[in-house]
């Protein structure tokens, strides 16, 4: 038996990081909270260590090796140079945990013969092959696709932008509807919220009991922070991965 599984890591969090370096792999549960806690925002030790519930000297010993690692990185305290603040300076590639999938992928064939070879479909098949490949070694490729949303996102802005936000809408539904991305409906103004049936992304998947857009979530996200000139926070409540008979976004500002 490997040390892998004999430490139980199938049943935690093992999350990856991105260093110039390589690739780091955390295992250990106080380090993967730590770090949790810097993806949200950058904290002060004190507050690290009251978040953690842990020891001064156990959290210093972990930041310490996390700096070492290329990981994290810190700055002086702006009204204590004493102390410092601490922050994530690495990309964050994902988290694994095992899945044992090779039934959806049967089905994910199935589905492409009985489209009579339909072009579309053959892309589907095989961004939802390679995703649940990925899955069933453990890999969660969200933040990856998350960026990768962002950067298409950013790029995509200049054709669909409108002055008039009931125009950017539909163009973004049209945009959807022309790519086989799925059938955009706008539910809500305020708030604004998006439904998304058919999604491309996601339907199709294996019950994940969690949201499976990040890529469609990156994409939104760019698209209105740059049309109102603020940082937009996309949060999928609702997803065919989550037993959901469609995606639904909550668009806030």
């Amino acid at each position: 038996m490997t040390k892998y599984q004999d430490h139980n890591s199938l049943d935690q969090e093992v999350e990856i990081f991105s260093t110039s370096e390589g690739l780091q792999v955390i295992k250990s549960p106080l380090r993967v909270k730590i770090l949790s806690m810097l993806r949200e925002r950058d904290l002060s030790f004190d507050e690290i260590v009251k978040i953690s519930g842990r020891a001064k000297s156990t959290v210093s010993g972990h930041l310490k090796e996390l700096s070492q690692e290329g990981i994290i990185g810190s700055r002086s305290h702006p009204t204590d140079a004493r102390k410092k603040i601490f922050f994530i300076k690495s990309g964050y590639v994902g988290k694994l945990q095992r899945r044992n999938m090779e039934e959806n992928l049967k089905e994910h064939i199935i589905r492409y013969i009985k489209s009579e070879n339909n072009p579309f479909e053959f892309f589907r098949l095989l961004f939802h092959t390679i995703r649940v490949s990925l899955m069933n070694q453990g890999m969660n490729i969200d933040p990856i696709l998350h960026d990768a949303g962002l950067s298409v996102g950013e790029v995509l802005y200049d054709q669909l932008h409108n002055p008039t936000e009931d125009q950017f809408l539909q163009n973004i539904a049209g945009f959807w509807e022309t790519h086989n991305l799925g059938r955009v409906e706008v539910k809500s103004i305020q708030p604004l919220i998006i439904n998304v049936a058919d999604c491309f992304e996601c339907s199709g998947l294996p019950q994940l009991n969690r949201p499976a857009c990040a890529f469609d979530t990156g994409i939104l996200e760019a698209l209105f922070s740059k049309y109102y000139k603020e940082k937009a926070k996309v949060q999928e409540v609702k997803c065919h991965a989550m037993g959901s008979g469609y995606c639904s976004f909550v668009i806030k500002i």
